[in-house]
């Protein structure tokens, strides 16, 4: 009998070990196919430029290394983490649009929206840390992974790359950056309140912090969360039908984030990190296909 019991624990723990490996395996194929496309995105960024000028450089540079440090310094994301923040915030700070009401006057609206995200998602994530941190569902205190990092912003970097070509590329930039903050804050403030928790695939209670898990409290905030990135870099629109396009992609996105979560995620198929991108992307694509 102890044999039998021994061999069904090492059973369990093999089958919860085979989902780990697949995840760091897919969070590192993410991570090598995604880190060359943004560093060729920044160089591109950084070789047109206003026709290469030295001086218009200067702040996009100086003020993604300072960023990254600072995100670093504040164990928000790993070293690593940090590297790949890094050239997300350099190719959204080369991301310059003229303001209609000053024909002098620039704005960065992609660089501001990165901003706001990185404000609400650093205070929903320490937003009642204790708690969270009793419950085993607080973020790691060493910070964001270089892979989380990827999973969030690639897509919206990749974007924001492309967004002098069109409105639609800058739409698609600005819906996953909204996504990417909606699904931190209210998996956060989520986990943080508690609460009645539901699976939206079947409408029945669950545990907060269950993949595919929704609660009204973080559901409503991670909307919040949302509008506010979109209000920030509504700047980058001509009208705000755009900027309301872009929103809807965004929550949408969010419900797709919690779909996958309660499928595939849940079924071991994909790990979270892939979860993140494939939802940015999906968002992206909305608010693209949409402008």
């Amino acid at each position: 009998m102890g044999e039998e019991i021994q061999g069904s624990l090492r059973d369990a723990h093999w089958t919860k070990a085979i989902p780990r490996a697949r995840d760091r395996r897919q969070s590192g194929w993410l991570v090598w196919a995604m880190v060359p496309l943004l560093v060729g995105a920044a160089w591109s960024g950084l070789s047109t430029a206003e026709a290469g000028s030295v001086r218009s450089l200067l702040f996009p540079v100086v003020f993604s290394v300072g960023f990254a440090g600072l995100v670093w310094m504040l164990r928000s994301a790993t070293l690593p983490a940090a590297g790949v923040g890094l050239l997300v915030c350099l190719i959204s700070a080369l991301v310059v649009v003229r303001v209609p009401i000053g024909s002098g006057v620039f704005a960065r609206p992609a660089l501001s929206a990165l901003i706001t995200l990185f404000v609400l998602t650093f205070a929903a994530t320490r937003f009642g840390r204790r708690r969270k941190e009793a419950r085993g569902l607080a973020e790691a205190r060493s910070g964001r992974r270089a892979s989380q990092v990827v999973a969030n912003l690639g897509v919206a970097a990749l974007c924001a790359a492309m967004g002098r070509y069109s409105v639609g590329w800058y739409g698609g930039c600005l819906a996953a950056l909204a996504e990417a903050t909606a699904d931190t804050v209210s998996s956060e403030v989520g986990q943080a309140l508690g609460g009645p928790t539901w699976l939206i695939t079947k409408l029945r209670r669950v545990q907060a912090g269950r993949d595919g898990g929704v609660s009204l409290a973080g559901s409503l905030s991670g909307v919040v969360g949302a509008g506010l990135v979109v209000l920030v870099g509504s700047r980058g629109f001509a009208s705000w039908t755009d900027a309301g396009v872009v929103f809807a992609s965004a929550c949408a996105g969010l419900v797709f984030d919690s779909v996958l979560g309660a499928t595939v995620e849940e079924w071991g198929w994909v790990g979270n990190d892939l979860v993140n991108f494939l939802s940015t992307l999906f968002a992206a694509g909305l608010a693209w296909l949409w402008l």
